[in-house]
């Protein structure tokens, strides 16, 4: 029996869609590994504060070490996927992300867990940017990328809420070394899977001279030592050495600036930061994550160390906010904002944030779960999923043909930024009210020092409120976003 000349087409077709759905699953499953990675670690941190003996200002830098590299290296991470190959730096981040994984759930003290985040970071960073870069070249000339960045919206933001669950899950059920042992096959897999099967697209080998590493390491470290600052005023020590970083971190973070105003592709276009839908839309960014960083940061430890939830308690107390955060920030978000424009959604979003953050700072020891801290969870998430969205969109809206990948990759940087410097600034406030003792203060008072930090962290969504309303009032926009920490909508690099 002969096969007609439609069924071997259909045949084809169905085999062709069937590979590039694997190609997209195995894009996708990269960018959901690291959004996972962002939430889970947050419901095991009281866990590894006491079995590794962290200090609460020093257990940050499991967020922050992360968070820090991996802002630093996203815009250099896209300008290598130009250079040297997409698949090529896709395939070494992911295995990059996968080895500091293993050794983060292997670490048996601080120093070496940090130092793991810190190449997780630079793993992630890579992974992200060169993942997304693949999804832009592989689906744009097909006329699918609109369904492909759906897909990957919906699965980054399915992120956030499963790192909740999971990392309750597994801290409770097998330790909390497993939130990076889960890693080690999913990545070790998606590498070998995405080596043999992802396309090899040509690349430009006439511009290695012109990446920005000078810059990536310069602002990195610039951040990290304003950060380690911070963290020692929590800690109580107000000595020269802490003095002498805040000086230092001004003086690389300044010589930052002028490496970027001489590079010939600096990572941080400066000329972008000129126009004011561009800065505003990243500072409303940059202090969205300053805020809801610190929020999950304090909320976590409140309900674990203070009110002694079990891990996964804790991550079932929380999940709620993140529900919010993938149906409001995922779907509803950008159908308000076409209709209402990004400004006044942006405005309402920092507003509503604010006052939930004022609202949780006056938590207590007795405070009721249903009828006062879940309202305030939800609150702040409202505010949280619709900021990340409206600013993403006001950013690119700013962005003029052509500068969408920079526009992107320039938001998501300032959101990895905003959350270390926010959460450092609300935990030195913590251990200044409770004279650098932290969590091993009298419980009344390490309540009333996580007041304190809450209001601290509203100050910065009061800031942001400012911010949005000192944007231009644009038309309503259909740019596609994507609504999940550590996510772009188009690919850092990619112009």
């Amino acid at each position: 029996m002969s096969t007609s000349p439609s069924g071997k087409d259909g045949s084809a077709n169905a085999a062709t869609n069937q590979r590039l759905g694997l190609m997209l699953g195995l894009l996708v499953s990269a960018q959901f590994a690291v959004v996972v990675d962002y939430s889970i670690v947050q419901i095991a941190l009281p866990t590894i504060r006491v079995d590794l003996g962290f200090s609460l200002s020093d257990l940050q830098w499991i967020v922050s070490a992360y968070g820090l590299t991996f802002a630093g290296f996203l815009l250099l991470s896209g300008r290598l996927s130009d250079i040297y190959g997409r698949k090529a730096i896709f395939l070494v981040g992911l295995l990059v992300f996968t080895f500091s994984s293993l050794s983060a759930g292997l670490s048996t003290s601080e120093a070496t867990l940090i130092i793991s985040r810190m190449v997780q970071g630079v793993g992630a960073a890579m992974a992200s940017a060169a993942g997304l870069a693949l999804i832009t070249r592989i689906f744009a000339p097909l006329g699918r990328l609109n369904s492909a960045l759906g897909i990957f919206t919906a699965v980054s933001s399915a992120g956030f809420t499963a790192g909740v669950l999971l990392g309750g899950v597994l801290t409770e059920a097998l330790g909390w070394r497993w939130i990076f042992f889960v890693n080690v096959p999913v990545g070790l897999i998606a590498a070998t899977l995405s080596y043999r099967i992802l396309p090899t697209h040509a690349y430009d080998q006439t511009e290695k001279e012109r990446i920005d590493l000078p810059g990536a390491i310069s602002v990195t470290a610039g951040l990290m030592l304003l950060v380690y600052g911070l963290s020692e005023v929590g800690n109580g020590d107000l000595s020269t050495l802490t003095y002498v970083s805040f000086v230092l971190s001004a003086l690389v973070l300044a010589g930052f600036i002028g490496l970027e105003t001489r590079a010939s592709t600096p990572i941080l276009p400066l000329r972008f930061l000129r126009r004011r839908t561009i800065f505003f839309a990243n500072a409303a960014a940059l202090l969205t994550f300053g805020t809801t960083v610190p929020w999950i940061f304090l909320m976590t430890q409140y309900l674990q160390v203070l009110r002694s939830y079990a891990p996964l308690y804790a991550a079932a107390a929380i999940v709620p906010g993140s529900v919010v955060y993938f149906v409001l920030g995922g779907f509803a978000a950008p159908r308000l904002v076409r209709r209402f424009g990004a400004k006044p959604v942006l405005v309402f979003a920092m507003s509503a944030l604010t006052v939930g953050l004022l609202l949780t700072s006056r938590v207590n020891l007795s405070s009721n779960y249903w009828t006062f801290i879940l309202p305030t969870i939800l609150v702040s998430a409202v505010g949280g999923a619709l900021s990340l969205t409206a600013s993403n969109i006001a950013a690119l809206a700013g962005a003029q043909r052509g500068e969408e990948g920079v526009a992107s990759g320039l938001i998501n940087t300032s959101r990895q930024v905003g959350g270390p410097v926010g959460l450092a600034l609300a935990i030195s406030v913590v251990g200044l009210a409770t004279n650098g003792l932290g969590l091993a203060a009298p419980s009344a008072e390490v309540v009333t020092a996580f007041q304190d930090g809450f209001v601290a962290a509203a100050v910065f969504a009061g800031v942001a409120v400012v911010s949005s309303l000192l944007l231009p009032k644009n038309k309503p926009t259909t740019v596609a976003t994507v609504g999940a920490p550590g996510s772009t909508t188009v690919p850092p690099g990619v112009e």
